[in-house]
C-alpha cells in the first residue's frame, strides 16, 4: 500500500508539472485519494476477463434500474 501512495504521489507530482497545474496543499490529500479511487476502479475494468472476440455493441441505451429492456 506504501508502494501505491508513493506511485499516486509521484504520479500526481509529474501530471501536474506536465500540465503546469499547481495544486494547492490543502487540496494535494483529496486529490491524491480520488486517484486511488480512480486506479481502484481501473484495475477492477482491467481485471474483468473478456475474450478476444468480443464486440462493442453497437448501440448502447441505457435503462433505468428495474426498467424494462
Amino acid at each position: 500500500m506504501a508502494d501505491d501512495a508513493a506511485a499516486l504521489e509521484a504520479h500526481l507530482d509529474a501530471a501536474a508539472a506536465l500540465l503546469g497545474l499547481r495544486v494547492a496543499p490543502q487540496w494535494r490529500a483529496s486529490v491524491l485519494a480520488h486517484l486511488g479511487v480512480t486506479v481502484t476502479a481501473a484495475r477492477l475494468v482491467d481485471a474483468f476477463p473478456l475474450e478476444d472476440e468480443m464486440e462493442p455493441a453497437p448501440i448502447f441505451a441505457p435503462i433505468a434500474p428495474g426498467g424494462a429492456a
